[in-house]
């Protein structure tokens, strides 16, 4: 009896030190979390003065690809020019789909190129579906290199697969 009691008296205490350590790592991924959004700017915009934080990366990331889309193909054009200058889409797998839209859209030439969206474009400004813009350039700088990259990438292929579709 007094063996059953000590047994039981060990598993109570395993288990509270247990959810103690879970609840003191959830406290410091709060505080990291807390600190990458402090440290990134947390502007939901991507715009100059700012980043994205961690949570809004992820949810590019994990998002569905419509997050991603381009809302009109001369943007999607422009993205793609981008993706390819800044070696982000390889040469090869996108120049002949941004070459045919800018053809399909008549942009071509320099005196054309001046479509806003286009421009934009190039600069690496995105404007989704959604009607959000996500800076693919001001994903170069700061901390999360690595998930920036991938939000980039990822970003990339689905503007190549959506002009693609435009063809």
């Amino acid at each position: 009896m007094k063996a059953f009691r000590t047994s039981i008296l060990a598993l109570a205490a395993s288990g509270l030190l247990m959810a103690s350590g879970a609840q003191a790592a959830n406290s410091l991924l709060g505080s990291l979390s807390d600190a990458a959004n402090q440290q990134l700017g947390g502007n939901a915009s991507g715009g100059s003065e700012g980043g994205y934080s961690m949570s809004q990366l992820t949810s590019l990331l994990g998002g569905s690809n419509s997050n991603l889309t381009s809302k009109s193909s001369t943007n999607a054009a422009g993205i793609l020019q981008y993706c390819v200058k800044n070696n982000v889409l390889s040469a090869t797998s996108a120049t002949s789909v941004k070459d045919k839209l800018m053809d399909k859209l008549g942009i071509q030439n320099a005196g054309t190129t001046q479509k806003a969206d286009y421009q934009d474009g190039l600069n690496g400004i995105l404007h989704t579906g959604k009607g959000q813009n996500v800076d693919l350039s001001s994903l170069d700088s700061g901390g999360l290199t690595q998930l920036k990259e991938k939000v980039k990438t990822k970003a990339c292929d689905v503007v190549l697969k959506q002009a693609k579709s435009f063809l």
